[in-house]
């Protein structure tokens, strides 16, 4: 069988008629009408009974074409938050705050062995009591310090021996040489009246040129109440922990004020710790227990001032040293540089939180791990006997109505 031929006229017969039919309804009366009246075309009508499709494009290829959906209305923004109500105080009554002042006691404890002077490390906060009045009180801060010194050295210079003079130098030299490069010292001297010969300097040499200078003392006064009241008065404008380094036999002559009443100033100034030395030492050994009563007088005026230079020392937390040979001297500074250097800081509230100014005394004690006294001992099982340093007591604040 031959396959049969396309032809073309087998294309042009329903061409033809698909043509003719398109005409006969173009030319419908009724359609024709209709379209000259709406000026519509026959594809933008839509019968009223099909569902339009949803917005985003027409649902087939010859489709009416998809409206887009309007966007929702916006939602209405909330209502604002209602106004604080305010307060009206009273006729007659102003606005107060109220403020709770909780103090903190800050104590410079430091340990050292009595036989050496070194200072005992390793110590932990459970090992040290604090009381304060006879009530122990609770450690909230505890580190060990370790910092750069801001000293004064407070030296006599008055014509009134040369050994005193002679020792006077030696103890100042010994203590500039034992400053570390951070560290800040004045010199200050006192015979009549006192007279700040150096400044607060880190310079060394300048020290060392001012202790050279003192060779011819002008009085043979020794105010020494006076120098150090206003020693303490030139400190206490000064920021932070400071030292007093007080070289000087102890005696006093006229001053104006009186042994209770530098001793109610060294209570009473905060932060200066005073480290005592006591000179003329090597002249009064030689001399003590002479005869004649004008010897006994003199040996009973040094025994007090001796204790005098002890309480200094010890009311403030330092130390004080009595040395009769130049050769003591560098063992003294190097304790002095142990309790200055390496300390504990012990912080606690007080239970007597009352700002009345009165003053508080304080003891220090050191405890083992069972809450009994420490016991310290050497490599040969040899008991250590150790000393504390911290300061007597503290005055409260007092409040301000």
């Amino acid at each position: 069988m031959v396959p049969m031929r396309p032809s073309l006229f087998t294309f042009r017969r329903p061409l033809v008629l698909t043509i003719s039919f398109a005409a006969v309804i173009a030319c419908a009366p009724g359609l024709c009408a209709q379209n000259s009246n709406t000026g519509q075309s026959p594809a933008s009508q839509q019968p009223s009974d099909q569902a339009g499709p949803e917005a985003g494009g027409p649902t087939g290829d010859t489709g009416v074409i998809a409206v887009p959906k309007k966007s929702k209305p916006a939602e209405a923004p909330p209502p604002p938050a209602p106004a604080e109500p305010k307060v009206v105080n009273p006729p007659g009554l102003s606005n107060y705050s109220l403020h709770v002042d909780v103090p903190e006691v800050t104590v410079d404890v430091g340990v050292l062995l009595e036989k050496t002077g070194q200072f005992i490390p390793g110590l932990k906060p459970t090992n040290f009591r604090v009381y304060e009045n006879g009530v122990q009180q609770q450690v909230i801060g505890f580190k060990r310090v370790e910092a750069p010194i801001t000293a004064l050295m407070l030296v006599e210079f008055a014509a009134t021996n040369y050994w005193f003079v002679y020792d006077m130098q030696n103890a100042a030299w010994a203590f500039a040489q034992s400053l570390r490069p951070q560290d800040y010292v004045a010199l200050m001297t006192f015979d009549l009246r006192p007279k700040v010969v150096t400044d607060f300097t880190q310079d060394k040499r300048q020290i060392f040129n001012a202790i050279n200078s003192l060779i011819i003392p002008g009085f043979d006064e020794r105010n020494l109440f006076d120098a150090l009241a206003e020693a303490e008065d030139r400190l206490s404008r000064i920021d932070g922990h400071k030292y007093i380094v007080l070289i000087a036999s102890g005696r006093d002559t006229f001053s104006r004020i009186t042994l209770d009443q530098i001793l109610q100033k060294v209570k009473n100034t905060p932060d200066i710790t005073i480290f005592t030395i006591s000179t003329g030492g090597a002249i009064r050994a030689m001399t003590e227990g002479g005869p004649g009563f004008r010897q006994e007088l003199r040996d009973l005026d040094y025994l007090q001032a001796d204790n005098q230079m002890r309480t200094f020392a010890k009311m403030t937390g330092g130390m004080w040293f009595e040395p009769r040979f130049i050769g003591e001297l560098p063992d003294d500074f190097t304790a002095i540089n142990q309790a200055i250097r390496s300390k504990y800081e012990l912080v606690y509230r007080p239970t007597d939180a009352k700002q009345d100014g009165t003053y508080r005394k304080i003891h220090v004690e050191l405890v083992d791990d069972e809450g009994h006294p420490l016991r310290m001992q050497d490599e040969k099982h040899k008991p250590l006997k150790y000393e504390i340093i911290a300061r007597d007591g503290y005055r409260a604040r007092q409040e301000v109505e």
